[in-house]
């Protein structure tokens, strides 16, 4: 970051600048405490790829003195950032940026539990990818990814099987330039989970999302596709993902089989 961020602090004595350039913390208001005013700066910091996924972050010590605060006001922004699984404490080893790569975070967004309540028993799903194309955003997708209608955008589908049962279709839409190159043959060939697919390769990590569950029953494509009767009732499931500083970066709708599984949601 240039210069040193100028903070907002309701003790007069307390100076958070230094040297001749200064940059006013313009997204926070004046009267947000300074440990919030800490964590915006950290979260511009991941957002811009100062430190990777994985990585470790400068100790409390080096940011307390980088922001010029206390280890204590440091302390608390990292707690809050942890608590949202933006950070990742580990004894004895430091403060590291959480990644989608991880075992326990790779479930974080996937709700579908089979009913014997693990996940890891059926192992990774199986993936099939039947489309990934360049389309322009309709008037519902731009609204949801904070785009122009017209706007260049990405669709993918693919389903989901666990133990060879279709059990998820999937419909996807992605702004088009930060996921510039991605393909079906892309999606195809990556081991890992999508959005760890999209936190390595296109420096898009997905922190948060928000859901609509309904439930339907299906058209005669997703019949086919899921291998179902026009009867069998299904969840669907809409999710816009956020990166850093909520900017919408996917729109996810998908249709879940629950015959076998349940939707699991915890709330704090």
């Amino acid at each position: 970051m240039s210069g040193t961020p100028t903070f907002h602090n309701d003790n007069p004595s307390a100076s958070a600048a230094e040297g001749s350039g200064t940059a006013t913390l313009q997204s926070t208001p004046a009267f947000s405490p300074l440990y919030q005013q800490i964590k915006v700066l950290i979260l511009q910091s991941l957002q811009a790829g100062e430190w990777k996924p994985s990585t470790a972050i400068p100790s409390e010590i080096e940011l307390a003195a980088r922001f010029k605060v206390s280890q204590g006001t440091v302390r608390k922004a990292i707690d809050e950032l942890a608590a949202e699984n933006l950070l990742v404490r580990r004894q004895g080893k430091g403060t590291f940026v959480a990644t989608h790569a991880e075992r326990h975070v790779q479930y974080r967004f996937l709700k579908l539990i089979p009913d014997n309540g693990d996940p890891s028993d059926e192992g990774p799903a199986e993936r099939r990818i039947i489309d990934c194309k360049r389309t322009r955003a309709s008037v519902e997708v731009a609204r949801a990814l904070a785009m122009h209608p017209g706007d260049a955008a990405l669709q993918v589908r693919r389903v989901l099987s666990f133990a060879a049962v279709p059990t998820i279709l999937e419909d996807l839409w992605l702004p088009a330039a930060p996921f510039k190159g991605l393909t079906a043959e892309r999606l195809r060939d990556y081991n890992g989970p999508m959005y760890a697919l999209f936190e390595t390769e296109f420096d898009v990590r997905m922190v948060r999302a928000e859901e609509k569950i309904r439930a339907v029953v299906p058209d005669a494509e997703q019949c086919e596709l899921l291998e179902i009767s026009p009867q069998t009732p299904l969840l669907s499931v809409e999710r816009i993902a956020y990166t850093y500083n909520d900017v919408p970066m996917e729109l996810r709708r998908g249709l879940y089989l629950t015959s076998n599984h349940y939707y699991r949601n915890a709330l704090n």
